[in-house]
């Protein structure tokens, strides 16, 4: 009965209240914005207190059950949210070891998983380890200075498109509105990109992996092995393949030649240039005084002087009037030094080569081909590695 009299009063004062010339408020059926000026008209009618004061102990009860309800909500998501934890809540040294001890992959997958993350996955001191065990015996100072110029030439054509966008605002804005088309300029600037910095060990890494980026290296026994390479290391521009775990070489053009390319090269068949000499120069030579009996070395060779140099493997030998007797060899004091390729049956034109201690530079003719600078080799590893590379028969 209380209630039926109750809507009856709220229905007669908003049907009196529609009557006046100003509009309907906005508190459109909220109770809690019903203003002073309401109670002080109601209270004109006996009843008004019995209904204000019911109406004040259902809004109370209502406001207790959900209070009560919110605390105890908030003490369960409370006990939720202290029962999971992030990684990101673990000591900063256990992160670290953790993430030293991912592979490239999970590091990838770990730097997209939010920013603080990120920031962790994508540092140098973290990739370097992985460059190092995976690139590091193909990567050398010259593959590192063409990745610089890559980067600068990247950053160069991103300044020329920044240019060419500015010059087309100032050509468009005399017939359309410079903040429309400024506009569609800053919402292809703001993009979303790449969150790697660019010059990173990591987009290096990723370059490599993916076989975007070309780098110079040297490949032993170039175009598969071919016998007129045996024993040899020539430069040339690789690229990685991920599928197959091989490279794809690229061998600068021979005189006339064009541009020659081998594919499916093996990692056990590349270095990184042991000097830096770029393959048409001549390397200075500086062992020739060192140069004694058994030494190992390299020596620069090329067909005729168009084509770039290589680099072929050879020992010391003795001279001809030296009998080969260590106690009596005096073969280090004299200005002429026996090379021998014995990879070459005896009798090859190939199987020897003489060059001068005190004069040497470029030797040789059309024929037989030019001699260039000599390298001593000191490291076990380098020469075990050509010893690897001998041909089961012996070439003429």
């Amino acid at each position: 009965m209380l209630l039926c009299f109750f809507l009856t009063c709220i229905s007669f004062i908003l049907f009196l209240k529609s009557l006046s010339l100003k509009p309907l408020p906005l508190w459109a059926g909220e109770m809690r914005f019903l203003s002073h000026w309401f109670w002080k008209e109601l209270s004109l009618f006996p009843i008004y207190k019995v209904i204000k004061n019911s109406l004040c102990t259902y809004t109370f009860c209502i406001s207790s059950k959900m209070s009560f309800k919110k605390k105890y909500l908030s003490k369960v998501e409370n006990v939720e949210e202290s029962a999971e934890m992030s990684v990101l809540d673990l000591p900063e040294l256990a992160l670290e070891c953790i993430l030293e001890k991912l592979p490239p992959d999970a590091l990838c997958s770990m730097a997209g998983v939010c920013s603080s993350l990120r920031e962790r996955c994508i540092s140098d001191h973290l990739w370097e380890k992985h460059m190092k065990r995976k690139w590091g015996k193909v990567i050398g100072q010259a593959a590192y200075r063409e990745w610089q110029w890559h980067l600068a030439s990247r950053a160069g054509e991103s300044n020329l498109k920044q240019n060419k966008q500015k010059s087309l605002i100032r050509l468009f804005s005399f017939g359309w509105s410079l903040s429309w088309i400024r506009s569609k300029v800053n919402d292809n600037n703001n993009t979303p990109r790449n969150f790697l910095p660019v010059d990173s060990i990591m987009a290096w890494y990723l370059a490599l992996e993916t076989g975007r980026f070309w780098f110079p290296a040297q490949v032993y026994n170039r175009e598969n092995g071919h016998v007129g390479f045996m024993l040899s290391c020539y430069d040339a521009e690789l690229c990685y393949d991920l599928r197959t775990d091989t490279f794809q070489a690229r061998y600068p053009p021979h005189g006339r030649r064009a541009i020659a390319i081998e594919n499916g090269v093996q990692w056990e068949r590349l270095r990184s240039p042991p000097i830096d000499t770029p393959p048409h120069d001549l390397h200075v030579s500086d062992c020739l005084n060192e140069l004694c009996p058994g030494d190992h070395i390299e020596i620069q060779w090329r067909k005729n002087k168009d084509f770039p140099y290589g680099w072929w493997y050879g020992v010391v030998g003795h001279l001809e009037t030296c009998d080969g007797d260590a106690n009596h060899c005096s073969c280090h004091y004299s200005d002429t030094v026996v090379l021998e390729f014995n990879q070459y049956t005896p009798g090859s034109r190939w199987r020897l080569a003489i060059i001068d201690r005190k004069d040497h530079r470029e030797e040789g003719n059309e024929v037989d081909g030019f001699y260039g600078g000599i390298r001593k080799l000191y490291s076990e590893e380098e020469i075990s590695m050509w010893k690897q590379l001998w041909p089961t028969d012996v070439l003429e």
